[in-house]
């Protein structure tokens, strides 16, 4: 275990931190277990956590967590750029939001973090000529997280939207 853990800090430190403080907030607050499981804890690498965590948030019943997930996946294992993306955008939000006091909580809570990776898999989707289920995710991130980012818009990384509520780019 310590060298797997040695490992994966070596590779991807962002990602050993994350996991680090979720373990930490689970001994600090147990009743949280279940959450942090599911949501950080189960996953192997930040793009399976990122996957996971979009499916929960912007699935419905016109697509399921699974196919919503599966789709993520796949645009993540495509594109190592989109996780980069992620991680240089969990660390601007760490270094410029006061309230932002753990690299864990972007993932978990923070909706402009969470619309912002939703908009980079439907940028992918729609760089690859899947201008429909791009517009999918533009429309349910528009519905679940008050933020509207056309997936053909060019955004870099390293991004950090505070509270999100009523933006549209």
């Amino acid at each position: 275990m310590v060298e797997t853990k040695t490992r994966i800090a070596r590779l991807d430190p962002v990602w050993e931190k994350i996991r680090n403080e979720a373990e930490a907030a689970l001994r600090d607050e147990p009743i949280l277990g279940s959450f942090l499981h599911k949501n950080v804890l189960q996953h192997q690498k930040i793009e399976d956590a990122l996957a996971h965590r979009m499916s929960l948030k912007l699935a419905s019943l016109e697509i399921s967590e699974q196919n919503f997930s599966d789709f993520c996946n796949r645009a993540y294992s495509t594109n190592p750029a989109l996780a980069a993306s992620a991680r240089a955008d969990i660390m601007a939000t760490f270094e410029r939001d006061p309230a932002c006091h753990k690299f864990l909580q972007p993932l978990l809570y923070f909706k402009g973090f969470q619309a912002v990776q939703a908009y980079r898999v439907a940028h992918f989707m729609w760089q690859h000529g899947k201008s429909d289920i791009a517009y999918f995710i533009q429309s349910r991130v528009s519905e679940v997280f008050g933020i509207d980012i056309h997936p053909r818009a060019k955004i870099g990384q390293g991004l950090m939207i505070d509270h999100a509520h009523s933006i549209v780019i």
